[in-house]
């Protein structure tokens, strides 16, 4: 393959902050790939030094000839024009008529409603998708993406697949969402200060990263302790007599130290460190912590929830699901008491203590210091009934003393998060809250996260667009957007239910207008079903149609035609399972 991009000993400091030192890595046309790491250990830094936007302290990179780079970054911001114009502002085509088209072909990609809406008053998902898109406005190469699927909801990260699946574009992605690292990339850098040359490299899925990266970290620990004996035995030999050591060879001694450098680093590399979450409970034996009983919440004339009934004892994990704007964060303010409800009721247990984590980081000013962050009074913090002294407190969640007195605005956000995280662990709770906890952080956070919830003895409400983490803590999945929402097994299962669920809200008054529908098909509906097949067949094959003749003409009309025969294609599986579900 050939390579667009090649990074050569680069490094990058703030400070006496090191993020990273000598990276040595090439992307090569068609590589697809997921760049992970620790909070903190440069990945943004690195896409923004690739991109332009910032300088290396050391280092070159080295580019293929016109390459084109584009960057879609972590938290856009954009004018207040319309969608489309903002687009052919930043096309690279001298005929604006070209511009244009390209333009509309790429909303049409991104789904995008309203060509006219403001950019400026965007959802963060759908300024999300806007970014994206803006960025291949300029036909680039190579496109670098931070974090894309925060602020999307479960929906728009599904789209995103897709949409990079189709795509023919090189990416270097920044994520930590495992389930969307596993079906968009086939490569993985890990950026960490465990391995020889300051990264690890597997081609490959995730997944297949995770099984090679154990069988390099124990062959490490195996040279560990092979150093380690070696090192005792040389040791021994320099501690011999005077007499021996007259005739000692100068080069063996060299090789000595040679081996107790190499011992030392090694050793240093093994090292690791992990956050240590445990959030506090307060024991209640109480078997009922909260009974909602015909809930209901609108906004003006949009009804977001109505008749939902909800159980919380210890031991329940209810993970929250839906798209945006479907009432995730309302209702969670709801059972948390923040906000009152239109109808039912709620019913708490005695002196029930409740932790709630705002996914905004509201509680959190960027003036504040890390020490008065993570201890607002004195120096010491009690957890748990005990005193604990701030720099220990500190040292739990990765942040060197020496950091305590830096502004949190100039952290990470996945440092920020760790501290919200210190923050919920001194608090003893019966019920956590918790909305968007995961983002910015890291994987090996995330799954010290996973291991600590599953473990809490108190309830859980949790709104996330982590599958993974959803899928391991979660008992139960608590799906929004319909009028009355249901409970899934797990993300898969309300995934699959979308779909007919969307296509019967789409014609209600239908619906109920209709007569019960018998047991037995009648001889319309069963020549229907006969047809079915066939039906799907043909529609199948339209849509790979239309998806030759876009290899070769990409027109705002093919892509519309596309869009509509997918449409239709759904209909028929929706109509032909309310058909099969009647015999």
């Amino acid at each position: 393959m050939t390579s667009l991009l090649g990074i050569h000993t680069l490094s990058k400091s703030f400070g006496s902050l090191l993020l990273f030192e000598k990276l040595s890595f090439t992307i090569r046309e068609g590589e697809r790939i997921g760049l992970i790491g620790p909070n903190g250990s440069g990945k943004s830094t690195l896409l923004k030094i690739l991109s332009g936007h910032e300088s290396q302290d050391s280092g070159q990179i080295t580019k293929r000839q016109n390459l084109r780079i584009a960057y879609a970054e972590q938290d856009p911001v954009f004018p207040s024009m319309t969608v489309l114009e903002l687009l052919e502002k930043h096309g690279i085509d001298s005929c604006p008529q070209e511009r244009e088209t390209l333009a509309r072909i790429l909303l049409s990609k991104a789904q995008f409603p309203d060509t006219e809406a403001n950019a400026s008053l965007l959802s963060g998902g759908w300024k999300k998708r806007l970014s994206i898109v803006k960025a291949l406005m300029g036909k680039p190469d190579l496109i670098l993406l931070d974090e894309p699927t925060n602020h999307l909801d479960l929906e728009g990260i599904v789209w995103l697949e897709k949409f990079l699946a189709k795509e023919r574009i090189s990416y270097l992605i920044v994520s930590h969402d495992r389930y969307f690292l596993e079906n968009v990339c086939t490569k993985i850098i890990e950026i960490n200060k465990c391995y020889p040359e300051g990264l690890f490299s597997c081609d490959g899925t995730f997944s297949e990263y995770i099984e090679k990266k154990e069988d390099f970290l124990e062959a490490q620990k195996k040279l560990e302790r092979t150093l380690r004996a070696s090192a005792k035995e040389e040791i021994d030999w320099m501690r011999r007599s005077p007499k021996a050591r007259t005739t000692k060879s100068v080069s063996r001694m060299q090789r000595a130290y040679d081996l107790l450098d190499e011992l030392h680093n090694v050793t240093r590399r093994n090292k690791t460190t992990e956050v240590s979450i445990d959030f506090s409970a307060s024991e209640r034996e109480t078997r009922k912590l909260l009974v909602a009983k015909n809930l209901a919440k609108s906004f003006g004339d949009k009804s977001l929830f109505k008749g939902l009934d909800l159980t919380l004892s210890p031991g329940s994990r209810v993970g929250i699901m839906g798209k945006n704007g479907t009432g995730k964060t309302t209702l969670l303010k709801v059972l948390a008491g923040q906000i009152p409800q239109d109808m039912g009721t709620r019913k708490y247990a005695d002196d029930l203590k409740l932790v709630y984590f705002d996914q905004h980081r509201e509680q959190m000013p960027s003036h504040l210091t890390l020490k008065e962050a993570l201890c607002p009074a004195g120096d010491n913090v009690n957890f748990r009934g005990q005193d604990m002294h701030v720099n220990g407190w500190a040292k739990r969640f990765l942040f060197s003393p020496d950091r305590l007195s830096m502004p949190i605005g100039r952290l990470s956000g996945g440092e920020r998060a760790r501290i919200l995280i210190a923050k919920l662990m001194l608090e003893p709770a019966d019920i956590l809250f918790l909305d968007e906890p995961t983002n910015d952080l890291d994987i090996p956070t995330l799954e010290v996260m996973e291991e600590s919830l599953k473990s809490f003895p108190g309830a859980l409400v949790l709104i996330s667009h982590d599958r993974c983490l959803v899928d391991r803590v979660c008992t139960e999945i608590l799906g929004l957007g319909q009028e009355v929402p249901q409970i899934y097994a797990d993300c898969y299962q309300w995934e699959e239910a979308q779909t007919p669920v969307v296509k019967a809200e789409k014609a209600p008054k239908v619906e109920q207008q209709e007569k019960p529908r018998p047991k037995k098909l009648s001889y319309k509906e069963q020549k229907e079903l006969d047809g079915m097949e066939g039906a799907i067949e043909a529609q199948e094959k339209r849509i790979k149609e239309i998806e030759e003749q876009l290899q070769t003409s990409q027109t705002v009309e093919l892509y519309q035609k596309l869009a509509s025969a997918q449409a239709a294609l759904e209909e028929l599986y929706a109509r032909w399972e309310i058909l099969t579900l009647s015999t």
